[in-house]
């Protein structure tokens, strides 16, 4: 398929604070980064944290319609708004998600060119979820005690 090769594909996931997978999406590489939220996050409850790609306000009033507000930094050309402390910590605590991308595309070997078929190439994709799901030790976000006390998690 000429697509896979023009174009690529771009795996979403969407990821709680323990490192654990609870939803993903595969799209063609020329898709837009917000059009899948919507779909990925119809399930999900709390609040949901992005970057400043994911910015925009059709998709921030779509998510807030579904009970989940979207939480990302301003651009530097965007009017600056308040921010509670805690989704300020929070968003710090992004980088875990990155991790997570990494250790799918190194320790599972989900990015790769070597796929003779589409058939093959979401069969490596979903194995290297599986393959991430069953570790025992994953990317998670780890509190210091001034950031608990900050978030109310410890009295």
């Amino acid at each position: 398929m000429l697509l896979g090769l023009i174009f690529g594909f771009k795996l979403h996931l969407v990821v709680n604070e323990h490192g654990e997978v609870l939803a993903f999406t595969l799209t063609l590489g020329n898709v837009d980064d917000r059009k899948p939220v919507p779909k990925l996050a119809k399930a999900l409850f709390g609040k949901l944290f992005g970057d400043k790609g994911y910015l925009a306000h059709p998709l921030f009033k779509t998510l807030l319609e579904q009970g989940l507000p979207l939480i990302t930094w301003i651009k530097a050309s965007t009017k600056n708004r308040l921010m509670l402390m805690s989704d300020k910590l929070l968003l710090r605590k992004r980088f875990v998600i990155e991790t997570i991308n990494d250790q799918l595309k190194n320790q599972s070997q989900i990015e790769h060119s070597r796929h003779r078929s589409p058939v093959n190439f979401v069969v490596n994709v979903v194995a290297g979820l599986i393959a991430y799901r069953c570790q025992s030790k994953k990317p998670a976000i780890h509190w210091s005690t001034r950031e608990a006390k900050t978030l109310a998690l410890v009295p």
